[in-house]
């Protein structure tokens, strides 16, 4: 079997060559094999350095966002939790449907009790407003000054919510007594706990 001869490295040639040569041989090998690993190894490495870099910023990025956001989700909770307070002390306030007639009862005993004679006692339709209704009612009484806020103050006083609105006051002579007295008209609206409604949502 024949064996294959390797050519060797001239180096008998080289050595002959002057030392400019050599130099320049030997600074010619050494940038190729920079070149080389420049190309082939270096530069993939290196873009995958600044890809990596670059979702390294983009995750700090969002690591910061994520700590602004959990800082703004302890004040949010905070917040729900004093709306969810707020929403059970009103439900407490709302009368349902069947405390209506009695509240209504309870408007009208004021007025009696201060002293005033009711001319209209008209509860109007009912307005929705989502988990509760509005529910106005219109009045027109006629009394004195005293008697009044006396009614006004009573009505303040109720546990639930009534608001009085559209006051109008007006001087009318009692021809009983002779007397001057004040003829007032207002609407005072109550609201209604609307069953049903958290439910529908």
């Amino acid at each position: 079997m024949a064996k294959l001869s390797l050519p060797g490295l001239p180096f008998e040639k080289i050595a002959a060559l002057s030392r400019v040569h050599r130099i320049a041989i030997c600074a010619g090998t050494f940038l190729l094999l920079g070149g080389a690993f420049f190309y082939f190894f270096y530069m993939p490495k290196a873009g995958r350095i600044d890809e990596l870099k670059k979702d390294y910023d983009g995750l700090q990025v969002k690591l910061t966002k994520a700590r602004a956001a959990a800082k703004d989700l302890d004040k949010y909770e905070k917040q729900f939790k004093e709306a969810q307070a707020n929403f059970r002390l009103a439900l407490q306030v709302l009368p349902d449907k069947k405390e209506i007639p009695s509240l209504l009862e309870s408007i009208s005993q004021s007025g009696i009790r201060s002293g005033l004679e009711f001319l209209l006692f008209k509860p109007e339709k009912g307005v929705s407003k989502g988990f509760y209704a509005e529910i106005p009612v219109k009045i027109q009484v006629r009394g004195g000054y005293h008697n009044l806020a006396m009614f006004f103050d009573q009505v303040a006083r109720l546990s639930r919510i009534v608001n009085i609105s559209n006051i109008k006051i007006k001087g009318s002579k009692d021809s009983k007594k002779a007397e001057r007295h004040l003829e007032a008209s207002c609407v005072a609206t109550t609201f209604q706990f609307v069953e049903g409604a958290q439910k529908s949502k």
